[in-house]
């Protein structure tokens, strides 16, 4: 009787084994792109004219179905460094804008059996915005500090097909803020007042009436091989309006980088050949 229940828990184990090398594969998707193009900025804190110049931004990307219902669950991390400077219309003066933004979501994904390759996404996201707008000829209020967390709708169309012999991966994903909070102080409040201890009315509920946001991202994979070409193009429009003070930052950028998809392995680093590989992206 015990050689019997021995052997049927060895069965079990093996089975068990057997199942864990079956469970999908979950490759992750990361890309590195530079993004360069244009900026105008406008805030009233700092100066009533409108400021037009040049934008640049580094930006990191990682996207992998999730571990439960990895077919129709995808996760997105992105983070963007960028920097934009711009010239009053007289273009005797620079100002500099300085922004670091990181966002995580997670997207439904739906295929669409009478297109094939075509695929839609549809989620939310929350992300954390920081930076700052710095005018030199600004002596008492050089700097308009900026700070936002918000919370969003985003989505994507995601179309694979192939040019000839070579895949190719086409995107198109929104992404607008819907609530949030953001940080501003009172009309030509000094930031040494907020270091004596003037903290009231500082932070503010974001909507669309005082916080509007808009990133459109359209990015194009050229799938050369295990390293990929990403070129596309980024456009991100804020709008904020609170205390009497209006910022405004415009942006539009050529994206281009790299992109490819990597697996982590267990010491062992065997494959099942029975284990289905899902994609978040390609």
């Amino acid at each position: 009787m015990r050689f019997r229940a021995l052997f049927a828990f060895l069965l079990c184990a093996l089975a068990m084994k057997g199942a864990d090398t079956d469970k999908p594969l979950r490759p992750v998707m990361a890309a590195y792109t530079l993004e360069v193009g244009s900026s105008s900025l406008y805030d009233t804190y700092l100066t009533p004219l409108n400021y037009k110049g040049q934008s640049y931004a580094l930006a990191y990307e990682r996207m992998q179905a999730m571990r439960f219902s990895p077919e129709k669950w995808v996760m997105r991390l992105t983070g963007r460094l960028a920097l934009n400077r711009a010239l009053n219309p007289a273009r005797n003066a620079t100002m500099w804008d300085l922004d670091f933004e990181l966002s995580w979501g997670m997207m439904h994904r739906w295929s669409i059996p009478a297109v094939s390759g075509l695929q839609l996404y549809g989620g939310g996201s929350t992300m954390a915005d920081i930076g700052a707008l710095y005018l030199a000829r600004n002596g008492n209020n050089p700097v308009s500090a900026k700070a936002a967390w918000t919370v969003a709708f985003t989505g994507a169309a995601v179309y694979n097909f192939k040019i000839a012999r070579l895949p190719v991966c086409l995107r198109y994903q929104p992404t607008l803020p819907v609530t949030g909070i953001f940080f501003s102080p009172d009309y030509g409040e000094l930031y040494y007042e907020i270091y004596l201890g003037n903290h009231s009315g500082l932070v503010h509920g974001a909507w669309w009436g005082n916080y509007f946001r808009l990133n459109n991202l359209l990015t194009a994979d050229l799938r050369f091989g295990s390293t990929n070409l990403r070129i596309g193009y980024s456009g991100d429009i804020l709008s904020t309006k609170v205390n009497n003070i209006v910022t405004r930052r415009i942006t539009h950028a050529l994206t281009i980088g790299v992109s490819g998809e990597w697996l982590s392995l267990n010491r062992s680093g065997k494959l099942s050949s029975k284990a289905k590989i899902i994609s978040a992206l390609y």
